[in-house]
Order: C-alpha cells, then sequence, then structure tokens
C-alpha cells in the first residue's frame, strides 16, 4: 500500500442538532475525467488503514437539503478552475477510475477522533486503495454550512498533496506563529487560505505561501494539485485576444458566464453599439448571498476601445463585483475580466466562475462633434449636435490636468453651438460638451485639448450667456456688482483668482450687466440670463 501522512484539521466541541434531509443528486463538472464525492448518508468504512484496518460505520449527517446544496456549492466553487467533479452522487464516484477519485465522508461520528474537524491522508487521491477522509459535521458548527464546506475542501486538499498554509513571525523561523494560518481583513474582502483557517473569513482560495514545516518552506498549491492528481485545469472556456476570434455580440445587451481557471486567464469579449448609448454592465462573481459569501474571484474589468487601447480599468479594492454605468459613442469595443488581487491578497488564488451582463440604450443624441482652436490667447470652441430629441441644456466642461477628471465651465445655450474662453494658465486644458436631452438622457462630446500660446490683457473671462449663475474667471481676486437694465443692483461681492460664480437664479430672464474691479483694472460685461 501506498505510504501516507495523517493530517487533522482542529474543530470546535459542540453538541449535536439533528435535522432530517433529502440527499440531492448534485455534480458541478459531470464531464470531467476526476471525482470529488461529498458523501452525506453514512457509509461503513472497511479494508483502509483507518480504525486499524476495522470496519467502521460512519452515520449520516444531519442536515438539510439546502445545507448540502450549500455545501456542495461552496467546495465545487472552490475546485471550479479544474478538470474536477464535485458530486453527490455514490453511482459517479464508483464508475470513475480508483486513481482518479475521493470520497469525504461528512458525518457526526466522531468519538474516535477527538479535538478534530476533520481527518485525511496526504496523497491519497491517486491511491488505488480508495482511503476516505473525514469531516466531522457535530464540531463544525455544529453543523454550519460554511464550515462544513471549508472543512472539506481542506481536507480534498490534503488528499490532493497539501500541507498546511501557516504564518510565521520575524523571531522564530521553526514554529508558526499559526500552524492555521487565519487570514487578514473583514467584510467582503476578507481572506484566508483554504489550507489554513477558512472558518471565519469570507473570500477563503489556494494559496503559494509559507507551511508548517519552517518560514522558508513554502508551497504552490496550485501547481501540486494540477501536476500530481492525474487531472489539471480546465480548457480555458474564452480567448484574451482582442481579434477576429474574440466572442462577440451584435449589440450592447447580452449575459455570458465564465470561469478564471488560472491567474493568467483572462477573458475577452466584444460588443458594438450603433448608436451613442446609456451603458450599464455587472460583473458578478460566483456568490451564495448577500457581501458576495462563498465567491473566490475577485473581478478586474477593462473596457477597450475598437483599436484595442484602453480606456478604463474598474477594480474596486473594497469589493469583489463591478458595476458600471457609462456613456459610450457608436463604435466597437472590448470587455476584458481578469481575477484581481485586492487590499488583503494578491491574484494568485483569485479564481472561479462570474457572470458578466450588459444592457444598452441608444441615446436620442446621435453625435456630437466638438472642434476648438486657439485665437490671441482665446480658447475657441464650436460643436454640432445631431439629436432625435430637443436639447434641454448644453454644459462646457473643461480638465485642467490630465483629460480624465473634468468639471462644469459654462452654461450654454441650447441652441448656441460656439464658445469662447480666456484661459489664465498655459499649461494643456482638456474640454468636452455635456449634453442633456429633454428626456433627461446625457451624452458627451469628443475631447479636444487646447494650449495657449500668448498671454491675454484682459482681466476676466465671463460666461454672457446664463441661466442661474455667472461664471467668472479671474486672473486675480476681484469684486463685482450686477444691475438690471434699469440700474438696480441684483448682486454683489467678492471673487477670488480662477473660476467662480455670481448666483442670480432668483432673477427674471432678460439683460443684465455686471462690473468687475481690481485695484488697477475694471472690465464691464452684458449678460444674457434665458
Amino acid at each position: 500500500m501506498k505510504k501516507h501522512y495523517l493530517t487533522l484539521l482542529t474543530g470546535i466541541l459542540l453538541l449535536l442538532t439533528s435535522t432530517a434531509y433529502s440527499l440531492p443528486k448534485l455534480n458541478s463538472y459531470p464531464s470531467a475525467t476526476a471525482t470529488l464525492f461529498l458523501d452525506f448518508d453514512g457509509h461503513t468504512v472497511v479494508g483502509t488503514v483507518w480504525n486499524g484496518g476495522n470496519a467502521m460505520y460512519c452515520e449520516a449527517a444531519p442536515l438539510t437539503e439546502a445545507q448540502i446544496v450549500e455545501i456542495f456549492n461552496r467546495v465545487s466553487e472552490d475546485f471550479r478552475p479544474f478538470n474536477l467533479n464535485i458530486t453527490t452522487d455514490s453511482s459517479v464516484y464508483l464508475s470513475t477510475p480508483l486513481n482518479r477519485r475521493n470520497r469525504i465522508i461528512i458525518t457526526p461520528t466522531s468519538a474516535w477522533a477527538p479535538g478534530v474537524g476533520g481527518l485525511a491522508y496526504i496523497n491519497s487521491f491517486s491511491a488505488l486503495d480508495d482511503i476516505p477522509a473525514f469531516v466531522f459535521s457535530d464540531r463544525l458548527g455544529p453543523n454550519s454550512g460554511k464550515m462544513i464546506a471549508e472543512c472539506c475542501s481542506h481536507e480534498s486538499g490534503h488528499t490532493l498533496g497539501l500541507q498546511h498554509q501557516s504564518k510565521y513571525d520575524a523571531t522564530n523561523c521553526d514554529y508558526p506563529v499559526q500552524e492555521y494560518y487565519n487570514g487578514v481583513g473583514t467584510g467582503e474582502a476578507a481572506w484566508s487560505p483554504i489550507m489554513g483557517n477558512s472558518y471565519y473569513r469570507n473570500m477563503t482560495n489556494w494559496n503559494n505561501g509559507q507551511i508548517q514545516t519552517g518560514c522558508t518552506n513554502t508551497e504552490d498549491n496550485l501547481q501540486i494539485i494540477t501536476t500530481q492528481n492525474g487531472f489539471t485545469y480546465r480548457t480555458d472556456d474564452y480567448a484574451e485576444n482582442m481579434n477576429g476570434s474574440t466572442t462577440a455580440f451584435a449589440n450592447g445587451n447580452f449575459t455570458v458566464d465564465g470561469i478564471i481557471t488560472t491567474n493568467t486567464d483572462i477573458d475577452a469579449f466584444k460588443f458594438t453599439l450603433t448608436n451613442n448609448s446609456n451603458v450599464h454592465v455587472t460583473a458578478i462573481p460566483y456568490n451564495l448571498a448577500a457581501n458576495y459569501v462563498g465567491a473566490n474571484l475577485d473581478i478586474k474589468l477593462q473596457l477597450f476601445n475598437a483599436s484595442g487601447t484602453l480606456i478604463r480599468t474598474y477594480d474596486p479594492v473594497a469589493s469583489m463585483s463591478i458595476t458600471v454605468d457609462t456613456v459610450l459613442n457608436l463604435g466597437t469595443y472590448y470587455w476584458r475580466v481578469d481575477g484581481a488581487g485586492n487590499v488583503n491578497v494578491g491574484e494568485y488564488g483569485s479564481l472561479g466562475s462570474y457572470t458578466l451582463s450588459s444592457t444598452s440604450s441608444a441615446l436620442p443624441i446621435k453625435d456630437i462633434a466638438l472642434t476648438g482652436l486657439v485665437e490671441k490667447g482665446k480658447h475657441s470652441l464650436s460643436w454640432k449636435i445631431i439629436a432625435d430629441e430637443p436639447i434641454e441644456s448644453v454644459v462646457v466642461e473643461a480638465s485642467q490636468n490630465n483629460g480624465l477628471s473634468f468639471s462644469a465651465l459654462s452654461n450654454v445655450p441650447s441652441t448656441g453651438n460656439k464658445f469662447i474662453y480666456t484661459p489664465y494658465q498655459t499649461n494643456t486644458i482638456y474640454y468636452r460638451l455635456k449634453v442633456t436631452s429633454v428626456i433627461h438622457q446625457v451624452a458627451y462630446s469628443n475631447t479636444v485639448a487646447l494650449k495657449s500660446i500668448e498671454n491675454t490683457d484682459a482681466a476676466f473671462n465671463v460666461s454672457t450667456f446664463v441661466q442661474n449663475e455667472i461664471r467668472v474667471n479671474a486672473a486675480e481676486n476681484y469684486q463685482y456688482r450686477v444691475v438690471d437694465m434699469n440700474g438696480r443692483q441684483v448682486a454683489n461681492g467678492n471673487g477670488v483668482k480662477g473660476i467662480s460664480t455670481v448666483n442670480i437664479s432668483k432673477e427674471a430672464k432678460g439683460m443684465y450687466i455686471i462690473q468687475l474691479f481690481t485695484n488697477t483694472k475694471i472690465q464691464s460685461e452684458r449678460i444674457i440670463k434665458n
């Protein structure tokens, strides 16, 4: 008989609560070449090294069908990247070759193994003697679906050749401070290794880290699982290349399920928009409940244009899922899905299944073509808008630094098509239009970058067509006064260098004069409020 090493997983000894259940027959990957059998309905163990070779009867686990399904789903997700079927059907297990299978007996029969939550022999999966592993349901919760599932994956890891993932401090390299590393973090992205103590963290997965035999000894879980047990990873389901072989969707409305099988796997998807569109996208890892309970995959999502240029990366550090709401012009785009690290762990074990869903709705605004040029120190913008619905508002937005973060510069008349602006800096300024239709759909123009080539003598640049506020760009601090056409003062105050606003929202539509003063300059501008 092949030599094995016994391993233990310490559990918590609690009283047993019995519940009747029916056993569903479940399979995670029926076409797989290897099988891991979760045995819930009791089993008599004979002819193995357990119990000195004597027969041993294990009672059925007192679990409900819902608990069994939860455990099955959690364990299945842990092993999702591999060519391995998780099953609750004994006939599937028995039809698998002896050296490609293992039985995990989930049972409350635990008195013969005091003080542990589970037992397994290392490297027993590929042996020819059908040595089972054990998970003691009465000591895990008791009968906690989460804890039983974590123990099932942990003991299965031992049968596949894995040792404990441990934690050391700087004072002693020989003995770990945690033989079962319990991980880090709180909440959704809290992490621990499956081969450590994974009972109390949400995100649990395979790891490449220190083991219990010394701080200089590390173990690559994925490499061992896929090279020493007669099976490897699943076949990659989607290519990462953005070319003619990319999985394509005719429009922005689609749902697709995928699996990130290795830590170098990336899945790409192509879609085409025939109109400027609002696009809503969710990328959600497989999970069991709120806060992505049971998820192993922390998703990173990237958006590329038709030429393969990256537009934006979405990778929130505290969330395993992603939600995107954006406006895209007509054209072809690509989404790429990848496993990512977060504040608690790197991307090594961020593997598993996900659902990518996209919905899009055409904007009534078909096109916004913005152009610009520099004339005598002033930035002159002009545009053409093509839309099915009337335009409610047009806002000129500017970015003073990187062309990514924009803020409103001026409201312009919805029927207008020009804007002239005097900047008081020599760096490049990026401009775009934010256009809103009367049915409250928003679209953005292309971006125009302009750089001043000469200075201006004007002290102030003032928006002359306004709705609720006058926007002033000043070369220095100033005072102002606003009067109507009868000479009645409607506003006055102080302004600061740069961009500021003067509120006239309570005034009637019509013509006004704003006077701006510094110690050395005075300037008057005519304002039209509409």
